[in-house]
């Protein structure tokens, strides 16, 4: 059965998705599973199903933003089976002790979006992961060899260019480790749909200190965050 946004069938998807946001970088994930199977591909957002280390592992693009991941993430769990989806994406550190390259596994999304305050007026609704993945990606990032890892809140807005940086530094003060899109989002629809879900994200640029990651340094740390995305789900 076939929903506005995925062509996919019943059975097309495995319990567990990693959601990276670029679609070239699902196809390369693709390319890491054992026999994966292009299963969907509507606007170009392609999903494949193939195992890794035995275990059945699906792979679809979010896009970027809250609305658009929260479309793909309610449509595989609503209509297609899926219990658990990983977001692998980037994030930009705004926590004084971030470096380039350092993991971050978000166990709450603050957010400036309307994702839950349309649903549920009136409420300041905490976004959080589920635990035993986020427990589970801390130790797989732990066992990563050169790998610092960071456990707390980031903040999802829907502003790529937001110039709010006294915003920001109140906010890093309070603790908030980073900025990115797409997290409460993620977490938002996971609760609605009685599912699973975390943002495991590196560190691509700090913010406010104009150092960036280089195109071969995002890629390097994207495989590592791909295997640690990959040992959590296999061992939570």
């Amino acid at each position: 059965m076939a929903t506005p946004h995925i062509a996919a069938q019943p059975g097309d998807f495995a319990p567990d998705v990693l959601m990276p946001g670029d679609p070239l970088r699902a196809r390369r994930i693709a390319k890491v599973l054992t026999d994966a199977r292009l299963v969907t591909e509507v606007r170009g957002i392609a999903g494949f199903t193939g195992t890794w280390e035995g275990r059945p592992v699906s792979v679809l693009a979010s896009g970027m933003g809250v609305p658009s991941i929260s479309i793909y993430a309610t449509e595989l769990f609503r209509f297609y089976g899926v219990r658990r989806i990983v977001r692998i994406g980037t994030c930009g550190g705004i926590g004084p002790h971030l470096a380039l390259g350092d993991v971050v596994v978000a166990t709450a999304a603050h957010t400036d979006s309307a994702v839950t305050a349309t649903r549920l007026p009136g409420v300041h609704y905490s976004h959080a992961p589920s635990f035993a993945l986020a427990a589970a990606a801390v130790q797989a990032a732990h066992d990563e060899p050169g790998t610092t890892v960071h456990a707390g809140a980031v903040l999802t807005s829907d502003a790529f260019y937001s110039g709010e940086s006294d915003l920001l530094t109140h906010l890093a003060a309070r603790g908030t480790l980073a900025v990115e899109m797409e997290a409460a989002g993620l977490y938002a629809t996971a609760d609605v749909e009685h599912g699973e879900a975390l943002a495991l994200m590196t560190v691509s640029d700090l913010i406010g200190r104009d150092v960036e990651m280089s195109a071969a340094e995002r890629e390097t740390t994207f495989d590592r965050a791909l295997r640690i995305a990959l040992a959590a789900l296999a061992a939570a």
